[in-house]
C-alpha cells in the first residue's frame, strides 16, 4: 500500500489486521463445520438403525403371531394325515398289502 493515503493509517491497519484474522481463522472454522456435520450425520445414522430394529421387531412379532394362528386353526385329523404323508409312516403297511395281492395272483399260491 502506498503512503500517504487519504485514509488514516490506523484505519488501514485495523482493516488489514481484521482480514488477516478472518483468513487465519478460516481453517479452524471449516474444520468445526465439518465436525458438526459429521456429528449430525452420525446421529441420523443411529436414528435410522433404531428405526430399522423397531421395524424388524414388529415384523418378527407379526410372523410369530401368524405361525401361532396357523397352528391353532389346523384340523387335527387333517394334520395327522398330512404328517403321515410327509413322514411316510404307512409305507410298511402298504408294502405288506401289495405283497399279499401279488401272492394271490401267483400260480400255486395257497390262499
Amino acid at each position: 500500500m502506498t503512503f500517504p493515503t487519504s485514509v488514516n493509517n490506523q484505519i488501514t491497519d485495523a482493516v488489514t489486521q481484521s482480514n488477516v484474522k478472518v483468513i487465519g481463522e478460516a481453517p479452524a472454522m471449516a474444520m468445526g463445520s465439518i465436525y458438526q456435520t459429521m456429528a449430525h450425520s452420525t446421529g441420523i445414522l443411529f436414528e435410522n438403525a433404531v428405526s430399522a430394529q423397531q421395524q424388524q421387531n414388529t415384523l418378527s412379532q407379526a410372523a410369530a403371531n401368524q405361525g401361532v394362528m396357523q397352528i391353532y386353526t389346523l384340523d387335527t385329523t387333517a394334520a395327522a394325515g398330512a404328517t403321515e404323508k410327509v413322514a411316510q409312516t404307512g409305507v410298511a403297511d402298504n408294502l405288506t398289502s401289495l405283497l399279499t395281492v401279488l401272492n394271490a395272483f401267483r400260480p400255486g399260491a395257497t390262499g
